[in-house]
């Protein structure tokens, strides 16, 4: 489908959803957004739901200023996927030993490595960079300078939530890794400092929402804000980086006779700022629950822990600032979800897929999300599908 317009008080609502789909809340959201002063554009994915302040599933694009919760709090928060030379025929019938390794490699929820881990021990990951971007760390917010050692004991690990570690295949066999993830418990205290900051200001205190709250170009905030949200958005690349080094490590270990290589890997942010230029402007992009589709580039977006994954190719439409989904995108809250459905339904939702099936992931529970074909056929205009993966097995934090 092609773009819905609806009105708005600044720009007009570009919507690759149906509106009627769209609850309430999400819609007037935004209506708020449209409101801001300093708004050029705003874009609706069809994945779009109800968040702090802007929706999930929006880019918004602003001149001489940025919102914070136009990022969202998990800043950098994206997925990376990689192709390896096996095949289904290489997997085992049991995949309950291959999960286990993959969740001793990479901790989960709120665990995290016992100290730092050593980029140099994987062959072939680069390792230049790392020194200067931990000396950084110095010049972000002091509301989080004492989590530095927690920080690098982080890095490389997923998170709860949303977060997954998957290996999956396609449709011809081949078998895929893929990982969700962003910038840990530290891009989120680094969002929320500063959403606290912008709330402050005086330019913002007319607004029609609170969290929607801006910095403004060449100003102490702003620079302060840019300064920890690259460094947040480096972390998180980082952090991606370095679980897809280590499930590769157990890939590898795991399937030694099969010898697997892996192809390049494919990465996309989905929470992030970007410096664009359209119609002869320089804008600054949000992308919240979206990732940038421009022409001819690789983009990853998933469905639920049962349903399956696309990867895909932009097609460069500047209509919705070069941009396509994040995912599926949620249908319920989390609390929705545990209320209606049982570990029973998660099991039948999950048959065939090696995950956890306990209360604790009931929130996760397929049924929760939108279809994820759905949320494909709704952007045609933004992407080209380039394969369909299906999980085989699920890690979840």
């Amino acid at each position: 489908m092609s773009y819905v317009e609806m009105p708005g008080a600044k720009v007009p609502i570009r919507m690759w959803a149906d509106p009627a789909t769209v609850e309430d809340g999400a819609l007037q959201q935004l209506r708020n957004v449209a409101t801001l002063p300093w708004i050029k554009g705003l874009a609706v994915m069809p994945d779009v739901h109800y968040g702090k302040g802007a929706t999930v599933g929006s880019v918004i694009a602003m001149q001489g200023a940025v919102c914070p919760a136009a990022v969202g709090v998990d800043i950098g928060c994206g997925m990376s996927a990689v192709k390896t030379s096996l095949t289904a025929n290489d997997l085992p019938g049991d995949l309950s030993r291959l999960r286990s390794r993959i969740e001793q490699a990479i901790p989960v929820g709120r665990g995290m490595h016992d100290s730092p881990v050593d980029p140099g021990r994987f062959h072939g990951l680069a390792t230049g960079g790392w020194d200067d971007f931990w000396r950084r760390f110095d010049g972000v917010a002091e509301a989080v300078k004492f989590r530095h050692e927690r920080a690098g004991k982080q890095m490389g690990t997923l998170g709860s939530g949303n977060h997954f570690v998957e290996v999956c295949t396609d449709t011809t066999g081949s078998v895929w890794l893929m990982l969700h993830s962003g910038s840990r418990n530290i891009g989120k205290e680094l969002a929320e400092f500063h959403i606290g900051v912008a709330q402050k200001l005086p330019h913002n205190q007319g607004l029609v929402d609170r969290d929607l709250a801006v910095f403004i170009a060449r100003t102490p905030q702003m620079e302060a804000y840019r300064n920890d949200l690259f460094w947040a958005q480096e972390y998180a690349r980082y952090n991606r980086t370095i679980m897809m080094a280590l499930l590769k490590d157990v890939v590898s270990k795991e399937f030694k006779k099969a010898r697997p290589t892996f192809e390049p890997e494919i990465s996309a942010h989905h929470n992030y700022v970007a410096e664009e230029r359209y119609d002869g402007m320089d804008l600054l992009v949000t992308r919240k629950g979206a990732i940038r589709a421009g022409s001819g580039e690789y983009g990853i977006i998933p469905g639920s822990m049962g349903t399956g994954s696309y990867i895909v190719k932009g097609l460069g439409n500047e209509k919705a600032f070069n941009s396509a989904s994040h995912g599926a995108g949620r249908r319920m809250s989390r609390n929705a979800a545990k209320r209606r459905f049982s570990t029973g339904d998660l099991e039948e939702q999950t048959r065939g897929v090696e995950c956890r099936k306990d209360s604790g992931v009931v929130d996760e529970i397929p049924a929760a999300y939108k279809s994820i074909d759905q949320v494909i056929d709704q952007q045609r205009d933004l992407v080209e599908v380039v394969a369909k993966l299906k999980q085989v097995v699920c890690v979840k934090g």
